[in-house]
């Protein structure tokens, strides 16, 4: 096994009496790819930093290999002091490395680099913040939910640049998708300490709960073992008195153990407010457009959603995904065309930036609006302090203003507030930000069973596929958008096949352009494929298989964490190697297409 080049053990931080880290641990060597994964508030983040050597804990090893370089990406990275993005990124980089990796990432992640970095957007600013810390190829990169903010282009890039890079990644994410194609292995922080999963987060979810279901198990025995001992105390034979003291030390420190034993942290409650039913019609667009400064950012889009449609928008940042949604529900007049809404829609709207949060105000004036200690959720009238435990509020934080709240604290406190409101339209603009599994988890189930209608704004792939019943994405940058049934990846297949029956639809014009005469005279029925040509039909999907076998092959010996910090050069052949065989394979599909669709034209 490669030596570590970032080893922390038995890690101990206490904040305001209570312990955040009891025994932490995280250990990353070359080529590792590691999600670290807890609920909110778990001090994943902490932890990280911790690594990164930001923050001291008050107990424990903390080891950096010292011939190593580790990059850091903060939640909110701080751009104060430089005059361009260029600076900002470039100021990332060693005097040893080299800047045309700026430059290569500057352009990747579609910035300009000579724009002021003080006015970009939540999705620019966390793409400058990444060229940053990946500018200099670190040892060791630490990320911090690099996928906030980020849309699904930007996300596809990221992986890919991860999986090929010989750096050691630990990140946190919330973006399951993301977690699932970059990550080799999985340190799961819960309360306060460590546990490793040696596989990627695929494997995740069902190892964690076996690990529960066996704690749980253990607990239980450890609990018949003190009825036990107490029965014997008090009914057994009397014994001589210096084990009958041995015992009762025995028990008292069974006791303890139980007492100290703490479960697993509880679920949020998440149950929508169900107003009466809408109509059957809830939104009809005819033909809507909208412009801004002559650009188009809609154009000629025509939809109706009914009463149960879960529909979810997608695309690039600043492809209008917002200005379509608002215009849908009325909040935004459409420069042509016309929307109607449906008769009985009560609307509640999460949106993007939770702009309905002030920081000065408290968790319990927030949720009541202020109208005293009580609000009224599905017809019957709770305390304020029991609805915040269903989001996963301590009592103690009714008085706490917003401004002291996480990210994923915050994003619970909106949800609380929404589902509380009566509603038959849920409209969600980027929910997913923020928020831990678990209470994904539950908010998933509470869109797929909404008895009304949901629209969705995410990133999220997999948030995406197990939702919405239909997905609205722009075709091009020219303001039409297309509506696909299905989830995200629907939407993908659906393009793809659009996209080949495009293709066989032009290939005939294609062999004829230039030759009028050709393309004059009647198909010969006595046309017909080349010996070559036969050949090559037959042969090239064997040839196919084995090219991917052999890529397969190629990509297991890369998956090995041990084998770039053993021979770098061998790791960056294989890489070569890799990237030379799927151009191959590449180019043996585009063969194989053409010349089936060329037998297809002859035999019709």
């Amino acid at each position: 096994m490669a030596p570590p080049l970032l080893l922390l053990d038995d890690i101990r931080l206490t904040f305001g009496g209570t312990p955040l880290l009891a025994g932490a641990g995280l250990t990353a060597s070359a080529g590792d790819k590691i999600a670290l994964v807890g609920r909110n508030g778990s001090g994943k983040s902490t932890l990280l930093k911790i690594a990164a050597g930001m923050v001291e804990p008050q107990d424990g090893t903390v080891f950096r290999q010292p011939s190593a370089t580790i990059r850091y990406l903060a939640q909110a990275p701080d751009m104060d002091g430089y005059a361009t993005i260029r600076a900002y990124v470039e100021a990332g980089l060693g005097p040893a490395d080299d800047p045309h990796r700026a430059t290569y990432l500057i352009e990747s992640l579609e910035l300009d680099g000579e724009a002021s970095p003080h006015n970009l957007s939540g999705g620019e600013a966390r793409r400058a913040a990444l060229a940053r810390v990946m500018a200099p190829e670190p040892d060791v990169l630490l990320l911090d939910e690099p996928t906030n903010h980020l849309d699904l282009r930007v996300i596809e890039w990221l992986e890919g640049e991860l999986a090929r890079t010989s750096s050691a990644v630990v990140l946190i994410s919330h973006d399951r998708r993301f977690l699932e194609n970059v990550s080799r292995a999985v340190v799961w922080l819960d309360r306060g300490t460590t546990r490793r999963l040696d596989k990627g987060f695929a494997h995740f979810e069902e190892w964690r709960d076996k690990v529960l279901e066996e704690e749980e198990r253990e607990q239980h025995k450890l609990g018949r073992q003190i009825g036990r001992e107490e029965h014997w105390l008090r009914y057994g034979v009397t014994a001589r008195r210096k084990r009958n003291m041995r015992r009762l030390g025995e028990l008292q420190s069974l006791r303890e153990r139980f007492r100290s034993h703490k479960g697993a942290e509880g679920t949020a409650k998440l149950v929508a407010s169900e107003a009466n039913e809408s109509g059957k019609l809830v939104i009809e667009a005819k033909s809507i457009g909208k412009a801004y400064d002559d650009v188009p950012i809609v154009r000629d889009f025509s939809t109706r959603i009914a009463r149960g449609d879960r529909i979810g928008f997608v695309g690039p940042n600043g492809a209008g995904k917002t200005t379509l949604l608002r215009m849908l529900i009325g909040d935004l007049p459409p420069d042509s065309g016309t929307v109607r809404l449906g008769a009985n829609l009560e609307i509640a709207t999460l949106d993007q930036k939770r702009a309905a949060l002030d920081p000065n105000e408290t968790l319990a004036h927030f949720l009541t609006d202020g109208r005293g200690e009580n609000l009224v959720v599905n017809g019957e009238e709770r305390h304020v302090v029991s609805y915040m435990k269903d989001f996963l509020f301590k009592p103690e934080q009714a008085r706490t203003p917003v401004t002291e709240l996480s990210g994923g604290e915050r994003a619970r406190l909106i949800l609380a507030r929404i589902l509380s409101r009566p509603a038959n339209l849920l409209v969600l603009d980027e929910p997913t930000n923020d928020l831990d599994m678990e209470t994904l988890d539950l908010l998933q189930e509470l869109v797929a069973g909404f008895p009304g209608t949901v629209l969705l704004v995410s990133h999220d792939r997999d948030f995406l596929d197990r939702t919405v019943t239909s997905t609205i994405a722009p075709l091009e940058s020219d303001g039409r958008w297309v509506e696909y049934a299905g989830g995200y990846s629907d939407m993908l297949a659906q393009r793809k096949e659009a996209a080949l029956t495009a293709k066989r639809a032009n290939a005939p014009k294609a062999e004829t352009k230039g030759k009028p005469e050709a393309a004059a005279k009647p198909a010969s029925s006595s046309r017909k494929l080349s010996f070559k040509q036969k050949f090559a039909l037959e042969s090239l999907p064997k040839r196919m298989a084995d090219a991917e076998k052999s890529i397969a092959d190629l990509e297991a010996k890369l998956a090995d964490p041990a084998l770039f910090a053993r021979d770098p050069a061998k790791f960056n052949a294989i890489a070569a190697d890799v990237a030379k065989a799927r151009d191959g394979l590449s180019a043996m599909e585009e063969e194989w297409l053409e010349l089936e669709m060329l037998r297809e034209e002859i035999e019709g």
